[in-house]
This record gives C-alpha cells, structure tokens and sequence, in this order.
C-alpha cells in the first residue's frame, strides 16, 4: 500500500558528506580564533546529494541513525556469530533432556 498524505512510516536515511567549507571539523581559522562554519550550521556534515546544510532538527535525527548503525557494527564485531559446523554447537537446538542442546555425539 503506498501512502498518499501524512509523514512516513520510517524515516529514510539521507546521503551525508564532509562539508567542503570546513571539511567535516565544524569550525573555520578565522583571524584570532576559530568560528563556527555557517555553510554546515557548525556540524561538519552537508547532505551529499545537494550539498546544503541540513535543517538541525533533521540534522540530528540523521546523525543518529548514523550512530545507531554504527553501534550495530561494533556490537557485531565485538561479538561474531559461528558459521558452518560449529554453529550447530553454539545454538540451542531444544532437542536434548529437559530442552538441552542435543548434538548427536
């Protein structure tokens, strides 16, 4: 079903790249002390398809998704799931006494 009117069902994750101004630190040398980039509302980040600032509101629900996805990856590094035959022995399977792991050895 497509939705006709409203807001979304999820938000879409927008394309994000360094802002050329200040290349992605947030702030500009100015003469005796550093000044936050306008052309990136003093984040680092732009939208990549256009490159324009992004409203900030938006600007922070797209950069945390981008940490969300991230931590996701850590947390899949940190903790590898088994592959081939030894997965078989880290699952539970529930097939032995009492709802154990039963490996047939």
């Amino acid at each position: 079903m497509i939705k006709s009117h409203g807001p979304a069902f999820r938000k879409q994750a927008v394309e994000l790249a360094q802002c050329p101004a200040c290349r992605g630190k947030a702030v500009i040398k100015g003469v005796f002390h550093d000044l936050a980039c306008v052309q990136c509302n003093a984040s680092g980040w732009v939208a990549g398809a256009t490159g324009e600032a992004l409203p900030v509101d938006e600007l922070v629900t797209q950069l945390s998704l981008r940490l969300q996805a991230a931590q996701r990856q850590l947390n899949e590094l940190k903790h590898p799931r088994a592959t081939g035959p030894e997965a078989i022995y880290q699952e539970g399977n529930r097939l032995g006494a009492g709802g154990t792991n039963y490996t047939a050895d």
